[in-house]
């Protein structure tokens, strides 16, 4: 966790600030290393406070490292409102209004709230080489999980059984799943967030298979495709196109690209095939503490890659009542590049 109290320091004083007040959960983890349900994170000149309850005091002793614990035994949001002064930014995006009207009431007079969100979520984007480490043990785990599901087959089986079984593997190997799997046969691919069903996977249809791990905290996300034995040329055709698009999405990824750079590239490759009204979802999006998190790849996104960001390159194609396709790999921006921690292959893999 050193420095991020600085860094998330300078970002109050950026905004001429002269506290900010973290209540986000994954948030106060980021900044103190807590893993507890109820914490608080004061930020500013010379402070660093740590809030929680008497719940978690022995936790924070264990987890929590420069940052001075507080433990507040009765009124919670009043123990956080005696230790606020002066322009006090806070999360808006995550605080609910009742919650900071509350607040509000408690304040000292000449103390203001004033709607700061996302800055913690912006120091996020850009991981620390520990951050990175977890990061890529976690898509290791999630690959051994998804060559032991490719073992075990998909025939005959339920979509269900897969994708339970897939995240029974993940915990088996010390892991959770970073969000409940997604394995969507036939004309059910054509849902790009399908919930596994009892539809059986059966010869002749495409699967949809999206799944990650989480390990340490840090979450990966990936999705291949595969053939239940022969898809038919319109299968192959369309998952041609989608390879290619990622392909194309995927070597254009540098430090200083764009996010609507790196989407358009995907989306005009899967438009010039005739498809592009069938690919209705952005590129891709960064990985972290949380499996969706910044920065956003995506038309009408601004973001620029930075070294040490991870974001998923995931177009797809999706026909209704047909079939539907998504390829994506799970990647490290690099100065002059990036680094792929998706290992499996991306050929058209036949299997029973």
């Amino acid at each position: 966790m050193r420095g991020r109290g600085e860094k998330l320091e300078a970002a109050v004083a950026a905004r001429e600030l002269d506290r900010m007040l973290v209540t986000d959960l994954t948030n106060v983890r980021y900044l103190t290393g807590f893993t507890g349900t109820n914490g608080a994170v004061i930020c500013g000149p010379e402070t660093r406070l740590f809030l929680t309850d008497f719940r978690y005091t022995e936790r924070a002793e264990a987890e929590v490292a420069e940052w001075e614990t507080v433990t507040i035994s009765a009124d919670w949001l009043g123990g956080i409102a005696a230790r606020l002064g002066g322009r006090v930014g806070f999360e808006d995006d995550q605080m609910s209004v009742r919650m900071a009207e509350k607040l509000k009431e408690k304040l000292a007079e000449g103390t203001e709230l004033v709607a700061a969100g996302g800055e913690v979520e912006k120091l996020r984007r850009v991981k620390d080489s520990e951050e990175l480490r977890a990061i890529a043990e976690a898509s290791k785990l999630g690959e051994e999980a998804w060559r032991w599901a490719l073992e075990r087959g998909f025939l005959g089986r339920s979509e269900r059984d897969v994708a339970l079984a897939t995240e029974a593997k993940i915990r088996e190997l010390g892991g959770e799943p970073s969000f409940p799997a997604i394995v969507a046969t036939g004309p059910n691919g054509a849902l790009p967030h399908a919930e596994p069903g009892e539809r059986v996977i059966a010869t002749g249809e495409l699967v949809v298979f999206d799944m990650g791990a989480k390990l340490d905290g840090y979450c990966s996300d990936g999705t291949r495709t595969f053939a239940i034995g022969e898809v038919g040329e319109k299968g192959r055709e369309v998952y041609d196109v989608v390879l290619q698009a990622q392909l194309a999405a995927l070597e254009a990824i540098t430090a200083g690209r764009t996010g609507e750079e790196l989407d358009t590239i995907a989306r005009e490759l899967i438009g010039e095939a005739g498809y592009g009204e069938a690919f209705g979802h952005a590129l891709g999006h960064g990985v972290g503490l949380e499996v969706h998190e910044g920065p956003r790849l995506a038309q009408k996104s601004d973001d620029v890659l930075a070294p040490g960001e991870v974001v998923t390159v995931e177009p797809g194609i999706y026909l209704a009542g047909e079939l539907g396709v998504r390829i994506e790999d799970f990647v490290i921006v690099r100065e002059d590049g990036f680094e792929n921690l998706s290992t499996l292959s991306k050929d058209l893999t036949l299997v029973d």
